[in-house]
């Protein structure tokens, strides 16, 4: 469950309220500024019969340091997933794209998990396929774990700017193995991508689910009838 550190105090009240049979696995959305962290891990912890804290997640500048990334380190406990999502820029020209890249890598290196949004309310926040491309190569290449939300279903629909999960599963699968990476991300498809899916080895489900644990679909109904019609869920 997704939740902002500001509506924190509201959902334990909810949670209270309903006693759940078990703890509700929570990723805190920071959007009150880091220094509201502490407190609401403290919260959190003290909780633990309702909550048990998974991520904190964070956007970042594009200019992001080590200064800054060692502040959320000092902030966020060993056992909780620091998340980082480095902001695209406004702007396409080659020294943005460059700098933003040079971001996700440094998130990267930091030991923090670097976050893509590829969706929301304004066309710029969905980002091209080259932009998806770069940003699939840099985190691949780092071999740590990334995240990417606001699909906007499971195959890339034809004349649309939105992201499919299974594109990106399958170009992440093939940056591991050298393949044709942006291909996987403009195929719209749907029975050739699943059907490479479903080919994959034991070996490369893991490969692809170290590096990419979560995916977030921005659309709904939620996929899973697409995906049974794909003959990808029993």
């Amino acid at each position: 469950l997704l939740c902002p550190v500001s509506r924190l105090s509201a959902l334990v009240t909810e949670l209270a309220r309903s006693a759940p049979a078990r703890p509700v696995d929570v990723s805190l959305v920071v959007d009150t500024g880091l220094g509201a962290v502490p407190k609401a891990l403290s919260t959190v912890f003290s909780r633990s019969s309702l909550l048990t804290p998974r991520t904190v997640e964070t956007a970042a500048p594009v200019d992001v340091d080590d200064v800054w990334l060692e502040r959320v380190s000092e902030f966020v406990p060993d056992d909780v997933v620091a998340v980082v999502e480095p902001r695209r820029p406004a702007g396409n020209s080659a020294e943005d794209i460059e700098a933003w890249l040079n971001a996700v890598q440094r998130v990267a290196e930091h030991g923090c998990v670097p976050k893509l949004r590829c969706g929301g309310p304004r066309a710029s926040d969905v980002p091209g396929i080259d932009e998806v491309e770069q940003f699939l190569r840099v985190t691949v290449e780092t071999r740590r774990a990334f995240v990417v939300i606001g699909l906007a279903g499971v195959v890339r629909a034809p004349d649309t700017p939105g992201h499919g999960v299974l594109n990106v599963l399958i170009a992440v699968a093939r940056a591991l193995t050298g393949g044709d990476v942006r291909e996987a991300l403009v195929s719209t498809d749907a029975m050739a991508i699943a059907e490479e899916a479903y080919g994959l080895s034991d070996r490369e489900v893991q490969a692809v689910r170290s590096l990419l644990p979560r995916l977030g679909v921005d659309c709904a109904p939620a996929p899973v009838a697409a995906l049974a019609d794909l003959g990808l869920l029993a």
